[in-house]
């Protein structure tokens, strides 16, 4: 069933959204090399926890057999999502990092992902990364009442798949609000015109989750991270959204980034 927020609902979803777009500020300086995955983790945990919000990733159990451990989601390289902190993990010349970033605040969640790069690397990988990033823009255009689901997922397609990337299937966005993940789902691939019809008051989570070869993934020994079968990288965005009847708010950005991107907050 989807959850349909009102205004007030929808005002306070920006505080956990806030917090998300928090840790990014902070985390952003640390993405370089030789800087360990465990201590992004400490310094966005420390971040959630000093707004007064809880991170909405730490001790999840909705996949693996024990619960995730970290406050965030960092995924290397062929990572597509899921991937776990660790002091043992140093970040590298050459790398794309994906960071899943979630926090939980005043009864509601927000859920955002970027990927970083981390020193050179090539012209192609660093395509991918803005690609999957301008495919999340193209699908949030089309976040209006009235439309499909199925038109936000064929932007995010489209926009990917012309200039030769994979998109994955299995793995989607999704609704967010009281609950991290709520209906509807929100696909990465579709056909404009078809699926749920949009509605002032949803409030959704839309993550490409982007590949450089083949878009088929396997799931890690840990059984929590996907990882592309192929071993080539895989890029990941997100922010989450709210339908109003003027059009999406984003709701896990600054005012600063969105005014960068001439888009009005509403």
């Amino acid at each position: 069933m989807i959850s349909l927020k009102s205004k007030e609902a929808i005002d306070v979803m920006r505080r956990p959204g806030a917090v998300v777009a928090a840790v990014f500020e902070a985390i952003r300086p640390l993405m370089k090399e030789g800087i360990t995955t465990d201590r992004i983790d400490k310094v966005a945990h420390e971040v959630i926890l000093e707004a007064g919000a809880i991170p909405s990733f730490l001790g999840y159990d909705g996949q693996g057999p024990t619960p995730f451990p970290g406050s965030t989601c960092i995924s290397i390289d062929d990572e597509i999502v899921h991937g776990f902190p660790s002091k043992d993990r140093i970040l590298e010349d050459g790398m794309i990092v994906s960071v899943d970033v979630g926090a939980y605040l005043d009864g509601y969640h927000g859920d955002a992902a970027r990927t970083f790069i981390i020193g050179e690397v090539p012209d192609r990988v660093r395509e991918l990364v803005r690609v999957t990033e301008e495919a999340f823009w193209l699908g949030v255009e089309q976040a209006m009442p009235g439309k499909r689901m199925g038109d936000i997922s064929a932007a995010v397609q489209e926009h990917c798949e012309r200039h030769g990337f994979g998109v994955v299937r299995e793995l989607t966005g999704h609704g967010i609000g009281q609950a991290l993940h709520e209906s509807p789902n929100v696909p990465n691939y579709g056909q404009k015109g078809r699926g749920v019809r949009l509605a002032a008051g949803m409030t959704l989570a839309l993550e490409p989750m982007v590949t450089l070869g083949s878009r088929q993934l396997a799931l890690a020994e840990n059984d929590w991270t996907f990882v592309t079968q192929d071993g080539q990288p895989s890029a990941h965005y997100e922010n989450t959204f709210a339908i109003t009847e003027e059009g999406p708010v984003i709701l896990t950005m600054t005012d600063r980034e969105l005014e960068a991107r001439k888009w009005k907050r509403q």
